[in-house]
């Protein structure tokens, strides 16, 4: 039967640009980069004297960095690599692993892996920042059980959507940037010399001959560690969008950035004694309502971040790099899911990221380290996809040389970050990519002990089964899940299972296989009626950002193939038969598990240990598959490759 393809859920068409759009996108996009400007002056001073040298070249940093990273490698760039109007690094592997390149998998999964470890620390120094400026009322306040109060609220609500206060972020954060590029220019106007801190000798000077210029690099990186999520959101806003409002949002974050400085300048000469530049250029009267700004805008950040942890995850499970999670879709809005595992592990370690660092100076020091491991995965990946479009090697190789450079620098300068607390993300993002690639690995292992074998050998007997009525019916239906992807294969399990383990008599057996493609969104059916009204194979297609949810997609499908005539799924036993009542379906999900007569050396044995250790955080195959309404089968069977050689086994008189 020819392929028909399904609309449900999703356009593949990229957002158009739109006011409502651009709204959206400051919203969704900017909360991580948006709320940089709360501890990255700071940062860069520290406990520093300062200096007119520090100052200038700190803030010529922050231009260049904004300007060559975030500017032109991703809003310019890396934009263009759209898979069906969806962005991420998990889209961008999507993209070009048609390369058949097997090594390119190492980069999406250290890409993804960082991201993901970056999660546990936005949240917490974004709102440990804002919350800290209360200390301009009462130094003695005590900010942790707030900021711990504001994270344990955020994380609870998830499990409801955030369809409603969604729809009041991008309102919210056109007030935080408008805040940002007023507080900033007002204090401008205060020192113009700043505005030399355009000219990249100042950034060159810092590096060079201030003592500590190069481990300044690690702070002026907070600037841009937001970049990765233009990319990631793409699919909610559209590149046009980005692309549009970035400019209003550059201007905001520097005319901020250059406004801090300026205040710093007045200060040459001594210290800044615990004081934030972010607060200190507040008018006093002005000070508790930009902290309550401060405080939402944080939120939002936090916000955005979490719902791109929950897609990441999802994103990495559907393209085989982990165990398939519980996940809930609270709303209706396309792409909002919620997966509860993911949501508290996030909870419960930014709690423990704000006990243990206690300030968001301390955080500072963590910040930074596995995210330039994102950019850098982001820039190796991107010359891939731009070697796919056949351009040019040497606009490959420029674009290589300067980013790789610019990354490396920074990646070198937050080296130090290590003992200061950078040791944390990094052991967490080594440990999801330990995760991801055992996972990987245990998969492909546990692949090749399944065998595969015609099915035309056996659809001779089936028929006959099918008509034997010496054997109790099974079920009208009979369905399995297949990962066969020929229907002219099945597994053999199946065929045991069927014909000897208990035989199994339907009036029609139905196989039914799903195929994860690289587009995100795409959900497409084929049916071949291998023997007609008897044996019946569907095969799914669905979108690496798309839930298996079996149970509603091939009730769907056989509903159109009754209304089609295609199929009779009326019951064949004659009480209920002229009564006209619909036959009883019967799904059959075969789980696989290794054998205890396998024989693997030591690495496979680790990958499989590891595999099964996180496959009891997973969902079990029938809720992995979304048969959980339905009448299901599960039947374990062993999986053996190299089986344990003859015993030695002696027979005694």
């Amino acid at each position: 039967m020819p392929q028909t393809t399904s609309n449900l859920g999703h356009s593949n068409k990229v957002t158009k640009l739109s006011a409502a759009g651009l709204l959206v996108t400051l919203g969704i996009i900017y909360g991580d980069i948006g709320t940089s400007p709360l501890y990255v002056m700071k940062a860069i001073v520290g406990t520093k004297a300062i200096t007119s040298d520090l100052v200038l070249g700190g803030v010529s940093c922050v231009f260049w960095t904004m300007t060559l990273l975030t500017t032109i490698k991703y809003v310019i760039l890396i934009l263009k690599a759209d898979n069906k109007g969806e962005g991420g690094i998990f889209s961008l592997y999507a993209l070009v692993r048609k390369t058949k390149l097997k090594w390119l998998l190492f980069p999406a999964i250290i890409g993804g892996s960082a991201l993901l470890a970056d999660g546990l620390i936005t949240p917490s120094i974004s709102v440990s920042s804002a919350i800290e400026g209360l200390r301009y009322f009462n130094p003695n306040i005590p900010t942790i059980p707030i900021v711990i109060g504001i994270l344990f609220a955020l994380f609870l609500i998830q499990q409801f959507g955030t369809s409603y206060i969604g729809k009041f972020f991008g309102p919210l954060m056109l007030v935080w940037f408008l805040m940002l590029g007023v507080l900033g220019f007002n204090m401008l106007q205060s020192n113009l010399n700043i505005l030399n801190a355009l000219n990249p000798y100042y950034a060159y000077n810092l590096l060079v001959n201030y003592e500590y210029g190069f481990v300044i690099l690690g702070a002026v990186f907070l600037c841009t560690t937001g970049a990765e999520a233009l990319y990631t959101d793409m699919g909610h806003c559209g590149r046009k969008n980005i692309r549009t409002s970035w400019i209003f949002v550059k201007i905001c974050l520097l005319l901020n950035y250059f406004g801090q400085g300026a205040w710093l300048l007045n200060l040459e000469n001594t210290t800044l004694e615990g004081r934030n530049p972010f607060f200190s250029i507040m008018p006093p009267w002005f000070l508790f309502a930009g902290i309550i700004i401060a405080t939402i805008a944080a939120i939002v950040a936090s916000q955005a971040l979490i719902s791109a942890s929950f897609t990441l995850v999802n994103e990495a499970v559907r393209l085989g790099f982990g165990p398939k999670l519980k996940t809930v879709f609270p709303t209706e809005i396309r792409g909002q899911i919620y997966i509860p595992t993911v949501n508290w592990v996030l909870c419960f370690g930014c709690i423990g990221v704000v006990l243990y660092f206690k300030e968001s100076s301390g955080m500072e020091h963590a910040y930074g380290l596995s995210i330039i491991l994102a950019m850098m995965m982001d820039t190796l990946l991107f010359s891939f996809f731009l070697f796919l479009r056949r351009t040019p090697m040497s606009l490959i190789g420029f674009f290589l040389i300067l980013f790789v450079g610019i990354e490396s620098s920074f990646l070198l300068s937050n080296l130090h970050k290590l003992l200061h607390g950078g040791w944390l993300t990094l052991l967490i993002t080594s440990y999801l990519i330990w995760n991801m690639f055992s996972w990987y690995k245990a998969r492909k292992i546990r692949n090749k002990l399944v065998e595969f074998i015609k099915l035309s050998d056996y659809l001779k007997i089936l028929t006959e089964l099918s008509k034997d009525t010496s054997i109790p019916k099974y079920a009208t239906h009979l369905v399995y899940m297949t990962s066969a992807n020929s229907h002219d294969e099945i597994e053999s399990k199946i065929i045991y299972s069927i014909l000897q383990k208990q035989p199994k008599r339907a009036d029609i057996y139905w196989f039914v296989h799903v195929d994860v493609v690289d587009e995100p969104y795409t959900m497409a059916y084929r049916v071949h009626e291998i023997i007609n009204d008897k044996v019946i194979r569907m095969d799914f297609k669905l979108g690496f950002r798309m839930e298996p949810r079996v149970n509603i997609l091939f009730r769907q499908v056989v509903e159109d193939l009754v209304e089609n005539r295609e199929v009779d799924i009326s019951s064949r036993y004659y009480s209920l038969s002229k009564n006209n009542m619909i036959g009883d379906f019967r799904f059959v999900v075969i789980e696989k598990y290794i054998s205890n007569e396998n024989v693997f050396r030591f690495l496979p044995r680790i990958f499989l240990g590891n595999y099964a250790f996180l496959k009891t955080f997973g969902l079990p195959e029938e809720k992995a598959f979304g048969l959980d309404t339905s009448l299901v089968t599960v039947e374990k069977v062993p999986l053996v490759l190299n089986p344990v050689g003859r015993l030695d086994l002696k027979r005694l008189n």
